[in-house]
């Protein structure tokens, strides 16, 4: 996040929150005054800066456009991401990157990055590396249907730029099974794409079964997959009581999902039907 939410888990009426601090990306190289923006030999010192000021995560901008090229590029070096993700590990956090594109990905992976945003160019190779090594992926569906957009909206200044955001589009239900297919661990993330679409579970889950992953599979990388991956207890006897009430099987109708009879927080009923 761009601003401090530690706020946020001083308080027992909100969810709970595990924070990666801010973002890190290249100097003029991704939303204003969203990421710290640094030069590659400040990278590793910005990451233990991060790793100690959130929950055990640190996200860095894996690629962005770059107007020297009029296209997707990584945004540091190979071996300043590698760097980082060693400096990162030794403060004991782990990391995730932004990744659009396909580029900056080998570097990542090579490096031991645990996590992938976006990842849609992703190719077979890179995905059975993935399973290997246990990296997981947050596809954002959502977040990558809106690529043609993208490509309009910069196609008069950095045409190679819009057919790449093209092409990602093409292919990204392509990416997305491959990592399925291979045993990747896949997580439903809440970039819908812009501040007001942030948060929609609901239509990721759906978006994400519509590009072909099985309806059980997605409800378990939304919430109780995802709660063991992130350090929460699952599905047990004295597990924190957080959850939804539903009337029928979400792994049978996804649609339920988008009515829970009950939101249950730290034991609490904080939403009803």
């Amino acid at each position: 996040s761009p601003a401090d939410t530690r706020w946020v888990q001083e308080r027992e009426d909100l969810p709970r929150l595990i924070r990666a601090g801010r973002h890190i990306a290249r100097t003029k190289r991704y939303i204003r005054n969203y990421a710290h923006e640094v030069e590659p030999a400040d990278l590793p010192a910005y990451v233990v800066q991060e790793a100690r000021r959130g929950d055990g995560w640190v996200k860095l901008v894996g690629d962005w456009i770059s107007r020297d090229a009029g296209d997707l590029a990584p945004s540091f070096p190979a071996e300043a991401f590698a760097a980082a993700i060693e400096a990162a590990h030794a403060e004991g956090a782990k990391v995730t990157a932004h990744c659009f594109g396909r580029d900056v990905l080998m570097g990542l992976l090579d490096a031991g990055i645990d996590c992938l945003e976006h990842g849609t160019g992703l190719s077979v190779d890179q995905v059975e590396q993935m399973a290997t090594q246990g990296v997981a992926l947050v596809p954002t569906v959502l977040q990558t249907d809106k690529f043609p957009v993208f490509a309009d909206q910069g196609r008069e200044k950095f045409p190679a730029y819009a057919d790449t955001m093209e092409t990602l589009h093409a292919r990204r239900r392509e990416a997305l099974m491959a990592a399925h297919e291979a045993g990747v661990a896949l997580y439903v993330g809440s970039d819908g794409g812009g501040t007001g679409r942030h948060g929609y579970l609901w239509e990721e889950v759906r978006a994400m079964h519509e590009m072909g992953m099985p309806a059980p599979d997605v409800v378990a990388a939304a919430s109780w997959r995802a709660r063991e991956w992130l350090g929460f207890s699952g599905l047990e006897e004295g597990a924190e009581a957080d959850f939804v009430v539903l009337d029928r099987d979400p792994r049978a109708d996804l649609s339920v999902l988008a009515e829970p009879e009950r939101v249950v927080l730290r034991g609490s009923v904080v939403a009803a039907r």
